[in-house]
């Protein structure tokens, strides 16, 4: 029965199940019922029970990753090697993924634990807070945790130059600095082109398109929006909020093992393994 669901529903079961041309993209208890022998005889409730039996209820799907990079195997390798090489040379080079992200003042809605009795539900407050937007960009160290960030109300061109600079400075040991980063155009701006002719110690590293799963920064972004910006209480005040943010990333100044965990730079995913010195 579970080989057969997971082939999923054909137009001629469909048209049995709900007599419409129609063909069904999901299962569902008519569809199960029609598609299975040993099932036809029974009601849906009874459909159901025997799928609660074998194991089988309904889940939450979720989308499969995939990037549209044709050059995505070979960028793969690339950061790959360049995390491995960081791993054996930690004294001389520095590995860091580079990423922005932007914020409201008004708080993001989530699940909370609440009373049960009263009518209404958990609100995320905005006591008529005009809404406004702020951004950072930010820097996660490979080996160490440690997070660097700059933040403003444009992170642009500027901003970006400003933060390789200031890894430059951060890293005054290093030989070579690895700052892995995604395709957005400011990335890869003619200032910012320009900027790097200055600065030789910066090699970017260049993620494939849309693989967000390559960037354990984006971890730490989903790190604080669930610990400082949902269903927060300060929407009618702009300047603590960002503070909070900044507190956030604070803590992870001088590196964090934590944090390595949180996002997948240790234990035995691919990014990790990487980074075992060989």
């Amino acid at each position: 029965m579970i080989e057969r669901l997971r082939q999923g529903p054909t137009t001629g079961q469909a048209e049995q199940a709900d007599k419409a041309a129609i063909p069904l993209s999901q299962w569902r208890l008519a569809s199960i019922q029609a598609a299975i022998p040993g099932l036809q005889a029974y009601s849906l409730s009874g459909v159901w029970r025997v799928l609660q039996r074998y194991g089988l209820k309904l889940r939450t799907a979720s989308v499969q990753q995939y990037s549209p990079d044709p050059d995505y195997e070979s960028k793969l390798a690339h950061l790959l090697a360049c995390l491995s090489q960081t791993a054996q040379d930690p004294t001389n080079t520095v590995f860091v993924f580079l990423d922005e992200m932007g914020y409201y003042c008004w708080p993001e809605v989530a699940k909370v634990w609440a009373e049960v009795a009263p009518a209404q539900a958990p609100q995320a407050e905005r006591h008529q807070a005009k809404q406004q937007q702020w951004r950072v960009i930010g820097t996660l160290n490979a080996l160490t945790g440690q997070v660097d960030y700059l933040d403003g109300y444009i992170v642009g061109r500027a901003k970006v130059i400003q933060m390789y600079q200031h890894l430059v400075d951060r890293y005054p040991q290093a030989a070579h600095i690895y700052v892995a980063q995604d395709n957005w155009s400011i990335h890869k701006h003619p200032d910012v082109e320009a900027a790097l002719t200055e600065l030789p110690l910066i090699e970017p590293v260049w993620l494939p398109t849309y693989a967000p799963w390559l960037n354990p920064i984006e971890k730490l972004w989903r790190w604080l929006r669930q610990e400082v910006l949902t269903m927060h209480r300060l929407a009618g005040d702009w300047p603590t909020l960002r503070q909070r943010v900044r507190d956030f990333l604070a803590q992870f100044a001088t590196g964090s093992a934590d944090l390595l965990r949180y996002v997948g730079l240790a234990g035995q995913g691919k990014l990790a393994c990487a980074l075992q010195s060989t």
